[in-house]
């Protein structure tokens, strides 16, 4: 073999995971189809460079009888075809794996990437719990002595796993000497252990892909399913994908991405922080037009992303797949009613505006509002699985309704610097302590807040935006200024040592991010080189 590992797993039952057949596997994929994937990659900051140079965004000329054409991505496994509410959260540790699993939700999606931090632990932890779910032995004892283990009175949801996106690294397992690909290495390893027992259970292997920028990458991924399933003996078709359209060139490649993967689409998912993150990272340059207000003004209401998520449901329902909400970020505190009840309300709302729209189920990050999502969509599907049958024919989105981010209105204010200055930081601290998602002001954060908190900073700042409240111009000083205060106020709310560790790298991260001339497009490839 040419794979090797540069740490050994301190996991247990690791070495099950990392056993040779599972790493000969991990190198097949790598061989096959590493090249194509950094070639796309490539092809990613090609495509960024021409809109930069003024090349539009629009629908591709050159796919069109695909948009035109009459076709359907293959019909929903069972297990698939009611998921009126999902939970979100990592696979690692066990315990909230197992909190996911008995939360009664249809769905529980086992998130490797936004809301993971891929230390090694979590990596093998998380396919290795999700292994035993698939067994059904999943059980963990916590330090105190409570045991936590799966219910048998309830349907457990059906898990569909998130690997990493297309641009992440995994440093701890090399072939030929170069890191594997963060995505290769967690479908690999995951597939591998569970496809055949989900098969046994009457399930299957499901899958979220994220990030992806354009149907080739679908079709990379298509091709990655195929080999797989030939090479471990899986029924062709058996595996199932959800895209997340969580970029702004994959809003424009809806209809292409299901095509490509056809045979293996189950759905779309409309991811809006990472969405807006993409709208700032693809018009970097395109000047104050493309300037959003403070991202707590943002709704899902202003006219660009009511495109964006129309276009989405209309497009599931013509092909037969699910349109997948987005997650309501609010989460109750069970130690402060009032909190808990403006929780409840505004993600009730949320619920209810999806529902309404034609979606087929949502996201939610926390148990307690798994029956608030499934009495919203219950009040419109009834006794219905979904609702693939609302075409919404009455729908028409252009390119310039996608790209009409002055539609959103608000404002730039002090207080949205100052937050995102502190979630930035904060986040990142956590997830280099090896923790991806992260309860901050009664809202579940995750890589893709932090991105796009981080993101809108830098954008102000190149723009010198005025601040609304207080008539300042954001500035280099002014950043300096504000920073240096939010990391003192997280200094006074955490021990010593951990603001050492954590915090400070944390902070300089995303000063040197948010002050620099040039944007980083991921903050987590700085961030993984800082990781234990």
């Amino acid at each position: 073999m040419t794979i090797e590992l540069t740490r050994a797993t301190g996991v247990a039952g690791g070495d099950e995971i990392l056993s040779t057949q599972a790493l000969e596997f991990v190198e097949e994929l790598h061989h096959r189809f590493d090249p194509r994937r950094r070639e796309l990659l490539g092809a990613r900051t090609e495509r960024r460079a021409r809109i930069a140079a003024g090349e539009a965004l629009d629908f591709l000329p050159e796919t069109r009888e695909v948009r035109d054409g009459d076709w359907r991505v293959a019909p929903a496994p069972e297990a698939l075809t009611d998921r009126r509410v999902e939970i979100t959260g990592p696979a690692n540790p066990a315990k909230m794996a197992i909190n996911a699993l008995n939360s009664g939700a249809r769905v529980w999606l086992a998130d490797l990437e936004d809301a993971s931090s891929p230390t090694w632990d979590n990596v093998i932890g998380s396919v290795l719990n999700l292994r035993d779910a698939a067994r059904g032995t999943l059980a963990y004892t916590s330090p105190e002595g409570k045991d936590y283990a799966l219910r048998s009175d309830i349907r457990r949801p059906t898990v569909v796993t998130r690997p990493r996106g297309w641009h992440l690294p995994e440093r701890h397992v090399l072939v030929d000497g170069e890191p594997a690909s963060g995505s290769l290495v967690d479908f690999g390893l995951h597939f591998f252990h569970t496809a055949q027992l989900l098969l046994d259970g009457g399930r299957g292997p499901y899958y979220y892909l994220p990030k992806l920028e354009s149907h080739l990458e679908a079709r990379l991924w298509n091709d990655v399913f195929l080999f797989a399933q030939e090479r471990l003996g899986i029924p062709r078709g058996t595996i199932r994908a959800t895209v997340l359209i969580e970029t702004i060139p994959a809003a424009f490649e809806m209809d292409e991405i299901l095509f490509e993967l056809r045979e293996h689409a189950s759905g779309l998912n409309a991811g809006r922080w990472d969405y807006l993150f993409s709208m700032i990272k693809v018009f970097r340059d395109a000047g104050p037009a493309f300037v959003l207000p403070d991202r707590s003004a943002v709704s899902m209401t202003a006219p660009f992303m009511r495109a964006y998520t129309e276009l989405l449901v209309k497009t599931c329902h013509r092909r037969g797949a699910a349109a997948m909400g987005g997650m309501a970020a609010f989460i109750p505190n069970r130690r402060d009613p009032e909190v808990t009840d403006a929780a409840i309300r505004k993600v009730r709302d949320d619920k209810r505006r999806e529902a309404n729209d034609g979606f087929d189920g949502s996201w939610v990050a926390h148990p307690d509002l798994v029956e608030i999502c499934r009495e919203e969509f219950d009040r419109v599907l009834g006794d219905r699985p979904n609702q693939f049958d609302r075409q919404r024919p009455e729908v028409s989105v252009s390119a310039q309704d996608l790209l009409d981010v002055a539609s959103a209105g608000g404002e730039v204010t002090e207080a949205g610097l100052r937050n995102n200055l502190y979630v930035a930081v904060a986040y990142v601290a956590a997830w280099l302590g090896g923790n991806g998602a992260v309860a901050i002001h009664n809202l579940m954060e995750d890589a893709a807040t932090a991105e796009i908190s981080r993101s809108q900073v830098w954008q102000q700042l190149q723009n010198r935006v005025v601040l609304a409240d207080t008539g300042q111009a954001i500035t280099p000083d002014l950043v300096r200024s504000v920073l240096a205060e939010e990391v003192e106020r997280l200094r006074g709310e955490v021990d010593p040592e951990r603001f050492a560790t954590l915090y400070e790298p944390a902070a300089r991260l995303i000063g040197d991010l948010c002050l620099s001339s040039d944007y980083v497009d991921f903050l987590t490839l700085p961030a993984y080189e800082l990781l234990d």
